[in-house]
C-alpha cells in the first residue's frame, strides 16, 4: 500500500487558526459538548454537493443538528433486508436514539445527481444503467418521479421540477418506516421539505395542504 501522504498545507493552516481562534475562544462549550453528548433538535437530510452548507444556511451551532449527505438528498423506502443501508441507518439512529423532534429533506439548485438521473432516463447516459455504477443504482430511488418531468421543454425547469420531486419521494419514503410514521402520527416528529437556490440564496418551503413548494 502507498505510503499516505502528509495532509495539505492549507487545511494544516486553517486547522490551526481555528484551534487557536475559534476554539480558544470557545473551548468550555466544546468541552460540555463532548462531556454531555450530543442532543440534536433536528435531522437535516441533504445533498453532498459542497456549495449546500446547512449550517449556514439555518445559523446552526454545532450540536444543533444531526446531518447526513448523500447524492441527491435521497431516501430509500423501507427495506430491512439484513445488508448495510446507510440513509436508513442515519434516519433510525436520529430518530430511535437521538429522538429528534424534526426531519429536514433539503433539495438545492444545479444538483448534479438529479442531472444525471435525467439524463439516465432518458438515455443520454447508458454508463448509469449498468449494475455496477453506484450513482445510477442509488438513482433508481428518483427514476419512478421522472415522468412527471419529462415532458417540460425547459431543461433548467426540468431539473428545478426533478429537484424538488427529490424531496418528496425521500418524504414518501420516509413514512414507509414503520416506527417513523408512529412517531410523525403522535406528533412527536414532524417532517419538512425544502429546497434552496444557491446562486439566489433562497429557500422554499413544501407546503402539503397546497402541494406546491412556498418562499420561507
Amino acid at each position: 500500500m502507498e505510503k499516505a501522504k502528509p495532509l495539505p498545507a492549507y487545511l494544516v493552516q486553517r486547522y490551526h487558526g481555528w484551534k487557536a481562534t475559534t476554539y480558544a475562544e470557545n473551548s468550555s462549550w466544546y468541552r460540555k459538548l463532548a462531556t454531555d453528548g450530543q442532543h440534536p433538535r433536528a435531522m437535516v437530510i441533504s445533498c453532498c454537493d459542497s456549495r449546500v452548507h446547512v449550517t449556514s444556511i439555518f445559523g446552526a451551532d454545532q450540536g444543533e443538528f444531526f446531518i447526513h449527505r448523500n447524492i441527491a438528498n435521497l431516501v430509500p423506502a423501507y427495506h430491512p433486508d439484513g445488508k448495510q443501508h446507510g440513509t436508513s441507518a442515519a434516519v433510525e439512529y436520529a430518530v430511535q436514539v437521538l429522538k429528534v423532534a424534526h426531519l429536514i429533506v433539503l433539495g438545492h439548485s444545479n444538483c448534479g445527481g438529479v442531472q444525471g438521473c435525467l439524463n439516465m432516463c432518458s438515455g443520454e447516459a447508458p454508463e448509469l444503467e449498468e449494475n455496477d455504477s453506484f450513482v445510477g443504482r442509488w438513482m433508481d430511488i428518483l427514476r419512478p418521479k421522472y415522468d412527471l418531468v419529462k415532458d417540460i421543454k425547459d431543461p433548467a425547469e426540468q431539473q428545478r421540477q426533478l429537484e424538488k420531486h427529490s424531496v418528496m419521494i425521500s418524504l414518501e419514503n420516509l413514512m414507509t418506516f414503520p416506527w417513523l410514521a408512529e412517531k410523525v402520527t403522535s406528533g412527536e416528529l414532524t417532517l419538512h421539505g425544502m429546497w434552496t437556490d444557491i446562486a439566489e440564496g433562497g429557500l422554499e418551503y413544501y407546503n402539503p395542504a397546497a402541494t406546491k413548494f412556498e418562499s420561507v
